[in-house]
C-alpha cells in the first residue's frame, strides 16, 4: 500500500511506522492515529509505556520511528545520547489533577483530604520513570504533605496502570494527568481538581524522530513527527485535555 503524503509530491511506502509514546497520550493519540492514518494511507503501530522505560528502550536499541515523550527531558537525553535525528520539540503541555471514585471524598486543590482517616492509598505515578509522578511528588513536597502521606503512596508503572489504581478503588484517591480523566472511558466519573500549575515544573511534553526511524522510515517519520504540531492535531490536544 502507498500513499501520497501532504507535503510530499510522491507516493511512500506505507511501511508500518513504529511509535513509542507516554501513557497520558493514549486517548488522544488513538484519535490522532485514526486521523493521521486517514490522511495518509500509512499506518502506525503505538507503544505505550512510562516515558522512562521507552527511553531505555531506544537507547538500548529499540526499533521506534517517533518518541512522544510525557516530558522534555527524555527526549533531550537521547538527543544527547546520540538516538535522535532532529531537536525536539513541546506538541503540548499536560496537566496534573487530583482524582477519586469514591464517593464521600471532598476533593480540593489544597490537597488536605490526602491526610484524612477515610483515605489509605494514594496512587501516583512511579517518579522515577514518568514525568507526572515526578509532578506529583513535586506538589506534594512544596504543600508540605510529602512527610504526612509518604507511607499511604502506591507508584503505578506508568500514569495508565496509576489511572487504573483510581478507577477500580484499589486506592482511595491519587494524582493522574488530566489527559486521563477526560478521556471516554473516565469521564465523568468521580470528582477530579485540577492542582495549581505553579506548585511543579510546567509538564512540557515532547517528541523526537529517532535516528531509526532517519534511517529506516525518513519520510514518514518527518510527516507523522510534522502531524503531532498541525492545526488538526492541536484541536484533538486540547479536546483531550492538554494546555
Amino acid at each position: 500500500m502507498s500513499g501520497l503524503l501532504f507535503g510530499l509530491s510522491h507516493p511512500i511506502s506505507a511501511q508500518d511506522l513504529s511509535v513509542a509514546a507516554a501513557a497520558n497520550v493514549r486517548f488522544a493519540l488513538e484519535e490522532l492515529e485514526k486521523a493521521f492514518e486517514k490522511k495518509t494511507k500509512l499506518s502506525i503501530n503505538i507503544n505505550y509505556s512510562s516515558s522512562g522505560k521507552l527511553s531505555t528502550q531506544i537507547i538500548q536499541g529499540a526499533p521506534f520511528d517517533v518518541f512522544v515523550s510525557a516530558d522534555e527531558e527524555y527526549p533531550q537525553s537521547l538527543q544527547k545520547a546520540g538516538v535522535t535525528a532532529n531537536i525536539p520539540k513541546v506538541y503540548a503541555q499536560g496537566t496534573l489533577v487530583l482524582w477519586t471514585t469514591k464517593s464521600g471524598l471532598s476533593v480540593k486543590a489544597d490537597g488536605k483530604i490526602l491526610l484524612s482517616n477515610k483515605v489509605q492509598k494514594i496512587a501516583i505515578a512511579n517518579p522515577k520513570t514518568a514525568p507526572y509522578g515526578r509532578a506529583a511528588i513535586e506538589w506534594l513536597k512544596k504543600k508540605t504533605l510529602y512527610t504526612l502521606v509518604e507511607n499511604k503512596l502506591v507508584y503505578g508503572e506508568s500514569i495508565a496502570q496509576t489511572t487504573q489504581y483510581i478507577l477500580a478503588g484499589a486506592c482511595e484517591i491519587g494524582l493522574t494527568a488530566k489527559s486521563m480523566v477526560m478521556a471516554g472511558e473516565m469521564r465523568g466519573k468521580g470528582t477530579w481538581v485540577e492542582i495549581d500549575a505553579r506548585y511543579y515544573e510546567p509538564i512540557r511534553q515532547a517528541a523526537v524522530i529517532t535516528t531509526f526511524g532517519q534511517k529506516k522510515h525518513p519520510q514518514a517519520s518527518r510527516v507523522f513527527f510534522d502531524f503531532l504540531f498541525s492545526a488538526e492535531a492541536q484541536k484533538i490536544w486540547k479536546k483531550h485535555g492538554y494546555k
